[in-house]
């Protein structure tokens, strides 16, 4: 447990230090919230939801983080984005607001502690302004991230795509070939091979499940072709 989290001690402080707007509610919409939320303590790599697996509630993450995306029949997967403490996910609200089941999958990255809001008291704090707004703004901002996500896929090359992920993590990444395919929705054949290419110009040295960056700004360059 963190500084923070010690200073707060009680489920609504806890709750409210995170996610701010929710201090605008009533002080009994708050509570309610509080006491109907199912507290969950959830290991690293456990799957939280699936696809076509009916929603069960709506989340606010405490500790850890979620990694949200699209699993194809071929069994390739497409990354949609990630929940920290104090985001929560669209996903499990557009399938509360529309009445359907998960359309993708939630994948604890950490030990993973959150509060998850049962659908009835979802649906009733839609009702107060504060907390409408709060989903109408997670909302608008997953959908920019999309849009980010859509445009890199269809208009940026692999290449770009990988150069631009390996960018921002520090100069040495603990990481293997096939968990950056799966980052970049590609297959790890065809990542292997572009790192390879990178490797004979310079820009990374190659070792068993991690990636020395040697060349950023060539990277940085690579990623930006053709954005200019």
């Amino acid at each position: 447990m963190s500084p923070a989290d010690a200073a707060v001690s009680s489920p609504l402080e806890r709750i409210t230090a995170l996610y701010p707007m929710l201090a605008a509610l009533p002080e009994a919409a708050r509570t309610c919230m509080v006491s109907s939320g199912q507290w969950l303590k959830v290991p690293a790599g456990q799957l939280l939801f699936d696809d076509h697996q009916a929603c069960a509630g709506f989340p606010f993450l405490i500790t850890g983080s979620v990694r949200v995306s699209k699993l194809a029949p071929n069994g390739r997967e497409l990354p949609l984005y990630r929940v920290a403490p104090g985001e929560t996910c669209i996903i499990s609200s557009s399938c509360l607001l529309g009445r359907r089941d998960y359309n993708a999958r939630g994948i604890t990255e950490a030990d993973t502690e959150l509060m998850l809001l049962p659908r009835t008291t979802f649906e009733s704090l839609l009702a107060e302004p504060a907390f409408r707004t709060f989903v109408f703004h997670l909302f608008s901002e997953r959908i920019a991230d999309l849009m980010q996500l859509i445009e890199a896929g269809a208009f940026q090359r692999l290449d770009q795509r990988l150069a631009a992920l390996l960018l921002g993590k520090g100069r040495l990444l603990h990481v293997t070939h096939q968990q950056l395919a799966d980052e970049l929705g590609s297959v790890r054949e065809i990542v292997s091979r572009l790192l390879k290419g990178f490797a004979e110009q310079g820009l990374v040295r190659l070792g068993r499940e991690q990636l020395e960056v040697l060349d950023p700004a060539g990277l940085r360059r690579m990623a930006s072709e053709g954005q200019n």
